[in-house]
């Protein structure tokens, strides 16, 4: 069952309800995808495994059910619309692109995700503090950890999808941030990663 997936994948209780409006997501997307390029053509036969499950697992990473997230670049809310539908703790989504704005508010009104909200602009706009900062193919880490470390605390963790290049991002980022971090497997893709990032801090430049 669908429900099972959900459960398995992210570590949540997943209802009926929950399910319909996973469902109802999906239709949106599809639907809408028609008109703007939300997700590749090829990847729409898939779209629950490749796109609504893979972000469903970055739940597993931090279970606390009241965490303030933040989704940059949210795109077509992916991850985004995903955690608000089954987090029940506030999801804000970060997209600079009008379009897509218009698509996650609409989303977000015929969902009834009253938790979630939208910040139309770049990362740069957007202000708060957050308990996790997310975001899915926007910037290798360390260009990712420049855009978002404004929204952190010193408590705040980094939940990030990645492609195969993950542990050279890891590594690249190293050589300009101090970071606490670890990679782990992908549920969905075998050639994908997540990278999770406990501690972040820039390293001082030396004098020329």
């Amino acid at each position: 069952m669908l429900a099972d997936r959900f459960v398995k994948a992210s570590g949540c209780p997943v209802s009926r309800e929950t399910v319909e409006r996973l469902e109802a997501f999906a239709a949106r997307l599809l639907a809408a995808n028609r008109t703007q390029n939300l997700i590749a053509k090829s990847t729409e036969a898939e779209l629950f495994e490749r796109h609504l499950l893979d972000g469903a697992q970055l739940l597993r990473y931090d279970p606390r059910p009241t965490a303030r997230w933040v989704d940059i670049g949210s795109g077509p809310g992916l991850p985004g619309i995903v955690l608000a539908i089954l987090h029940e703790g506030p999801v804000t989504l970060v997209e600079p692109r009008g379009l897509r704005v218009a698509f996650l508010e609409s989303t977000i009104a015929a969902l009834g995700l009253e938790q979630c909200r939208v910040v139309a602009g770049k990362a740069a706009a957007a202000t708060g503090d957050y308990d996790v900062i997310t975001g899915r193919a926007v910037a290798a880490l360390g260009k990712f950890l420049d855009l978002s470390h404004h929204l952190s605390t010193e408590k705040t963790r980094w939940i990030l999808p990645k492609g195969k290049k993950a542990l050279e991002e890891l590594e690249e980022a190293r050589r300009f941030w101090h970071l606490q971090a670890r990679v782990e497997e992908s549920l969905t893709d075998p050639d994908a990663k997540i990278v999770l990032v406990e501690r972040a801090k820039r390293k001082r430049r030396g004098r020329p």
